[in-house]
């Protein structure tokens, strides 16, 4: 699945604002940047984008002070109301194998950026989270432990708290002690970490458990009502708007290639320079205005010297930053506040 093809609920973006609450950050702080606002938030028909929401999580990331665990404490929070339809069809089918099925088959209704792989080994059925390429590390991270804590919430209010997995397994770094007893508690099983993957292993004989509210008529109506979601959240946007996303949510120091945005959109260069000019614009202004957006978000922060920017940015040296600085904005950068709303002058 390729994640940028699919708009979201904006439930999980409020999700993470409530999550950021609890750190004391505010929801002007995660939402800075994202073109979201609270109370487009509210509107249940509201599409919000793969790069709106991963903007919000870089926020998270960046203005708190990320620690292993971080992620599956938030996809505890993640329970069967916050998918919508997709949860009352879970809830509602045979078993807890068959609820995997169907949310395999309808990822794009949930939060994940993740592929998710489902095995049975023996006794136990696998479930390995592998995360997507083109993010972070620590993004990476953040989110293949969110899928992970919200698969687990999903199995336990399907099947039942005493449907705990029997092991969760990540490759990063361990937690506190203390993180490790709460994530115990939340998620039934006290997570390890430093291992060769990401998994979630539960007993096979809970997931063949029969569910409680089983109904084979409502489970054919949420999957009807599912894949009419799922093509109306496919994507509408023109390619500008997908690259624009796409290079808001890479790493401030990484400077894309065409080449790796046309394997992103599974199109040829020839094809992407086209649909630029269709578009009115070329992939360097678009470049040169994502850079120019970061430039001034680090300007606007504190404890950032000039020359640091310059680094973060990915120019060899201030100079250079401040000459393409000039061209983009017809001034000289300073750490003095910008006005806003100043146009691109060139690329």
């Amino acid at each position: 699945m390729n994640f940028w093809n699919f708009t979201r609920s904006p439930a999980s973006v409020r999700l993470l604002l409530d999550f950021g609450r609890a750190q004391g950050l505010t929801p002007a702080q995660l939402l800075s940047g994202s073109r979201l606002t609270q109370a487009r938030l509210q509107n249940a028909q509201v599409s919000v984008s793969a790069g709106q929401e991963l903007s919000v999580i870089g926020s998270l990331l960046r203005l708190s002070s990320p620690q292993p665990g971080m992620g599956l404490r938030l996809g505890s929070t993640y329970h069967l109301a916050a998918y919508g339809v997709l949860g009352l069809g879970l809830m509602s089918s045979a078993t807890g194998v068959d609820a995997l099925r169907l949310s395999q088959r309808f990822l794009p209704l949930t939060y994940a950026y993740v592929s998710i792989t489902h095995r049975r080994e023996g006794e136990y059925d696998i479930l390995l989270f592998e995360p997507p390429a083109r993010l972070t590390a620590e993004v990476r991270t953040f989110v293949v432990e969110r899928a992970m804590g919200a698969t687990v919430r999903l199995l336990r209010d399907i099947i039942g708290a005493d449907a705990s997995p029997s092991a969760i397994r990540l490759r990063g770094h361990a937690a506190a002690p203390a993180v490790g007893a709460e994530l115990a508690r939340l998620l039934g099983c006290r997570p390890q970490w430093g291992t060769s993957d990401d998994r979630v292993c539960i007993a096979h004989r809970l997931l063949q458990r029969p569910l409680p509210q089983a109904n084979a008529v409502t489970v054919a109506m949420c999957e009807r009502m599912c894949a009419e979601l799922v093509e109306r959240r496919r994507t509408q946007l023109d390619t500008a708007t997908l690259v624009r996303e796409y290079l808001a949510s890479v790493p401030d120091q990484h400077t894309p290639k065409l080449t790796e945005v046309a394997v992103l959109l599974c199109t040829s260069e020839r094809t992407l320079k086209r649909w630029f000019r269709e578009n009115g614009t070329t992939f360097r202004e678009l470049l040169a205005h994502s850079r120019r957006t970061r430039a001034d978000r680090l300007l606007r922060s504190p404890g950032h010297s000039l020359t640091d920017i310059a680094v973060r940015l990915g120019f060899s040296d201030l100079s250079s930053f401040s000459q393409a600085y000039k061209r983009w904005t017809g001034t000289t950068p300073s750490l003095s506040p910008l006005r806003a709303g100043r146009p691109l002058h060139g690329s």
